[in-house]
C-alpha cells in the first residue's frame, strides 16, 4: 500500500484517499479537470505549440517566489516532501505553459468578434429584480397591489420576499440570457423595462415568484461579455477535443 500519511501507528494509502474522494463528491470534478488539461496539453503538442526556455525558467522561478523556495536548497526540501522528482516539476511547468498557450489560441480576440456577431442575441441583459412568497394567493395580491404602485416593489420586497435578494428590495442585478428557468426566462426577456411578470409557480408550488423588468441592455461586447465568450470558446473546443480520444473512467 503506497501511503499518503500516517497517523500514530495508523497508515492511510491512496485506496483510502481515493474513496474518500469519490464518497465526498470531489473525484469527479478533480478527474474531469485532469481530462481537460491533459487534451489541451495534447492538442498544443500536436500543433506544434513552441515553448521558449526563457519562458518556463520564469514559469518556474515564478512558482519558486511564490512558494517562498528562495534557495535551490529550499525547493529541493520542498520537492522531497512531496516526494516529487525534479523532472516532474518541470513536466508540472511545462504542461501549464502549453495549457496557457493552446487557451490563448483558441479564444483570440478574432474569435471573440466572430463569435459575438454569430450569437450577439445570447448577450443580451436585464435588469431585474423579483420577490418570492410561499402562498399563491400572496403572490396575486402582491400583483395586484404593484400594478397600481410599481414604484413600491423593492418596499414589498423588503417586507414580503423569503429571497435571499430581499435587503436589496430584489434587485437580482443585471442578468444574461440562461441566467434564469427557461419557461420564465423567455416571458423576461421579451417583456419591457417597466413590465410586471407572474407569479409563476416552483415546480412543486413551494413557492411564487413575482418579477419586475427594469432596464434592458441590447448585446455589447464589454469586458464582462468578453470573458464569458472566451469560457464558451473554451468549453466547446475541450468537447470537440474530447471526441478526438478515447476517455474512460476507472
Amino acid at each position: 500500500m503506497t501511503a499518503i500519511v500516517r497517523i500514530d501507528d495508523e497508515m492511510i494509502g491512496v485506496d483510502e484517499f481515493v474513496r474518500v474522494l469519490k464518497l465526498t463528491g470531489q473525484f469527479e470534478g478533480l478527474v474531469e479537470q485532469l481530462v481537460r488539461d491533459k487534451l489541451t496539453v495534447h492538442a498544443a503538442r500536436r500543433q506544434g505549440v513552441k515553448l521558449a526556455p526563457e519562458d518556463v525558467q520564469e514559469r518556474a522561478d515564478q512558482f519558486r517566489r511564490v512558494h517562498g523556495l528562495h534557495r535551490a536548497a529550499d525547493m529541493n526540501h520542498y520537492l522531497d516532501a512531496l516526494n516529487i522528482t525534479l523532472d516532474e516539476f518541470e513536466s508540472f511547468i511545462t504542461d501549464s505553459l502549453y495549457q496557457e498557450k493552446m487557451m490563448e489560441q483558441v479564444g483570440t480576440d478574432q474569435a471573440v468578434e466572430t463569435y459575438f456577431q454569430l450569437n450577439s442575441p445570447k448577450f443580451d441583459s436585464i435588469e431585474v429584480s423579483h420577490i418570492v412568497v410561499d402562498t399563491e394567493g400572496k403572490a396575486k395580491e402582491l400583483v395586484s397591489y404593484l400594478q397600481d404602485d410599481p414604484d413600491a416593489f423593492a418596499e414589498m420586497a423588503r417586507e414580503h420576499s423569503i429571497a435571499d435578494t430581499r435587503e436589496q428590495g430584489g434587485d437580482i442585478g443585471k442578468v444574461l440570457r440562461g441566467s434564469l428557468k427557461g419557461d420564465i426566462e423567455a416571458k423576461v426577456f421579451n417583456a419591457e423595462a417597466g413590465d410586471l411578470l407572474g407569479p409563476f409557480p416552483a415546480p412543486d408550488k413551494s413557492f411564487f415568484e413575482v418579477f419586475l423588468v427594469r432596464a434592458k441592455h441590447p448585446a455589447r461586447l464589454d469586458p464582462d461579455v468578453t470573458v464569458e465568450i472566451r469560457r464558451l470558446l473554451r468549453e466547446e473546443w475541450l468537447m470537440a477535443r474530447a471526441q478526438e480520444h478515447v476517455i474512460e473512467a476507472r
